[in-house]
């Protein structure tokens, strides 16, 4: 008997492609780094940008710093999953890199800002949607200034996208609320959403 005959056979466990988005604040960087230090079994996509490095950042690591010229480049060759402007510089997703790791059968994980989850939504969906956020936008905006990475007037600008971005989070399959001093709760939640779905009976079948 196969296990296709089997009536007691569990269904396959299909590959996720995962999305981690939210306002810029809610700390969905902070999310993935605690996920990769608990040597959690994904892969975590490696996002392209043009922007520069932030002190800390490494390239390869945290994000594929390249030129605008080399990023025009991926764009021509179609090599980017999905790819826009954030705040004045462009961000986007190596398609074969996704594949790949689809392709080994590890769970894929990637942060994306919420017009990127849009896009990979209508590209693929059967991808999962999680909207990571704050407990108030008053604690967003704490955030968001406390970090002081931006001029005045880039501040206000994020600000205004994060209250605008809020607005979608009906958009997405779940939601996590990243309070500032229970990092490790939300991981766990975002692991136990993850984990559902693998049990699911009707499995996502992600194809790119």
């Amino acid at each position: 008997m196969t296990p296709s005959q089997n009536p007691f056979a569990p269904p396959k466990i299909e590959p996720l492609l995962i999305v981690i988005s939210g306002p810029s604040g809610v700390g969905k960087d902070t999310v993935i780094q605690r996920m990769k230090e608990r040597q959690l079994p994904f892969h975590f996509v490696v996002t392209a940008t043009t922007r520069p490095p932030r002190p800390t950042e490494q390239h390869g690591v945290d994000y594929f710093f390249v030129s605008h010229d080399e990023f025009a480049e991926m764009i021509e060759k179609d090599e980017l999953l999905e790819y826009a402007i954030v705040y004045n510089d462009y961000k986007g997703i190596p398609k074969a890199q996704v594949r790949e790791a689809l392709a080994s059968g590890k769970d894929v994980v990637m942060r994306i800002d919420v017009q990127g989850a849009a896009t990979i939504r209508s590209i693929c969906p059967q991808a999962v949607l999680v909207f990571v956020t704050t407990r108030s936008e008053e604690e967003l905006v704490l955030r968001l200034k406390a970090r002081k990475t931006e001029t005045p007037e880039g501040l206000k600008l994020r600000i205004a996208t994060a209250r605008k971005e809020l607005q979608h989070m009906k958009e997405f399959d779940y939601v996590v609320v990243n309070p500032e001093d229970q990092l490790d709760e939300a991981v766990d939640t975002l692991l136990a959403i993850i984990h559902a779905e693998h049990h699911k009976v009707e499995q996502r079948k992600v194809t790119l």
